[in-house]
């Protein structure tokens, strides 16, 4: 059975180890679609599966991006787990 883009996303982010952060950007291409990064963000935000770390997942500018559990929160995980940003926070 083929996979959809949504399970490939997810898979992808699973796979993001602590402490490393990949752009949506990334993630798209990763997941078989370099130019829907937009989409990779819609997926993201209705994911509340603590085992999908959707948290290490920021923009391509460096900054952090959107968080369904609130971007402080995104920030404070970030930090937690020693990622270094482009982009102070």
């Amino acid at each position: 059975m083929r996979k959809t883009f949504k399970q490939k996303v997810l898979e992808v982010v699973k796979k993001i180890p602590k402490g490393k952060t990949l752009t949506y950007k990334e993630v798209a291409k990763k997941a078989g679609n370099a130019r829907a990064w937009r989409a990779v963000g819609n997926i993201l935000s209705k994911n509340y599966n603590p085992s999908i770390p959707c948290h290490r997942v920021i923009r391509s500018d460096g900054k952090i991006g959107g968080y369904n559990r609130g971007e402080e929160r995104k920030k404070k995980l970030l930090k937690q787990e020693g990622c270094i940003l482009k982009v102070d926070f």
